[in-house]
């Protein structure tokens, strides 16, 4: 489910309106909870049907027919143990609590199949200040403003989540502690998150040399103000397939020359062409880096990725390039920010069976 929230019903609902819900969903269950999200019982199509057979009017408070005792799972279980538990069972979701059993994310069977956990770190470069973005930013991190419903970090984060990784770092710097207050140690998502705190920025490769201890797996590096709907897994598979020291993803771009561009030979004209369109493979803010990248970076100071790239290149390291042909944004400017919120709902707020939070 892209976002549990949208099958949350309380307990007074009516039975109607939980079958809305139920029929809006991916996964055919509806969430009882109260106030703090806590899961109080879960409603299924056969719930629905059980009370129609009792006689039941569809006018009814939902808790007459929910499940008050559902299984649940807590956020250490691993994917291998969900997925067994759901076998044994025959369910093919399974709500995931804390301790106080409030709802972290739903798990279901399609998702433990498709995506193993990874254990990579994945680093979410947060630090920027967003001042293309004017008054936007004046008070509030760009990391943190909301696209569609959630902040745009948000996206990020459960954009991973869905395919596997759990393992995350948020290279901070201005207005740091709004992003941390808002994201903690990641429990709430499931997952652990740590912080690179830039004293002063280091660019989009220099914060890496912040990390606590030299990665063993390969690291993927994302500039948090990217909205795509990338499969992370793929990224990472074609990463090891090419054998590469260093994958940049790469992004189609074209611009239009406003004028006639003249073709010349000395003084004489040969051609002319008309607003010419101009195409280009350009950085799309999204890298893998082998664990041994680190020995590039300077142990204190800033770096931006192309430099990083420039030195992997002048050591004859191998280096690949993924193309993006899906959905990607780089929300860099007010008119990118007002876009990105215009696509939110076709892009992500389709209805899907993985869970995000």
């Amino acid at each position: 489910m892209k976002n549990w929230r949208e099958i949350r019903v309380n307990p007074q609902s009516t039975i109607l309106e939980t079958i809305k819900v139920i029929d809006k969903g991916a996964i055919q269950i509806a969430l009882v909870t109260d106030a703090e999200d806590k899961l109080l019982g879960t409603v299924s199509d056969g719930d629905v049907r059980r009370g129609i057979l009792k006689g039941l009017p569809m006018t009814e408070p939902v808790r007459l027919i929910m499940n008050q005792n559902p299984t649940v799972a807590t956020s250490d279980a691993t994917r291998e143990e969900l997925r067994d538990l759901m076998s044994e069972l025959e369910v093919r979701q399974i709500p995931v609590v804390d301790a106080e059993r409030r709802i972290i994310r739903i798990e279901t069977w399609l998702n433990a199949l498709l995506h193993s956990p990874k254990d990579n770190p994945v680093v979410l470069m947060a630090g920027g200040a967003g001042r293309r973005l004017g008054p936007l930013t004046a008070g509030c991190p760009k990391p943190l403003l909301k696209v569609g419903d959630k902040p745009i970090l948000q996206t990020i984060l459960e954009g991973f989540i869905e395919c596997g990784f759990h393992n995350f770092y948020f290279s901070v710097n201005y207005r740091a502690d709004m992003i941390k207050n808002y994201f903690g140690n990641g429990d709430k998502w499931g997952v652990q998150i740590q912080y690179l705190l830039e004293s002063s920025p280091l660019g989009t490769a220099g914060a890496l040399g912040l990390l606590p201890e030299k990665p063993t797996e390969p690291i993927i590096v994302m500039n948090g103000d990217i909205l795509t709907k990338v499969d992370f897994e793929h990224l990472l598979n074609f990463h090891k397939e090419n054998q590469s020291c260093a994958t940049m993803c790469i992004r189609d771009y074209q611009t239009q020359v406003p004028y006639g561009v003249v073709e010349i030979d000395e003084h004489r004209l040969v051609a002319i062409h008309e607003k010419p369109i101009q195409q280009f493979f350009v950085s799309a803010g999204i890298y893998v880096l082998n664990p041994d990248i680190v020995e590039f970076l300077p142990s204190m100071g800033r770096m931006d990725m192309p430099e990083l790239f420039h030195a992997v290149l002048h050591a004859n390291r191998d280096t690949a390039v993924f193309p993006i042909r899906e959905y990607w944004i780089d929300i860099g400017r007010v008119d990118d920010y007002e876009k990105a919120n215009g696509d939110f709902e076709t892009f992500f707020n389709a209805k899907m069976g993985k869970p995000t939070e």
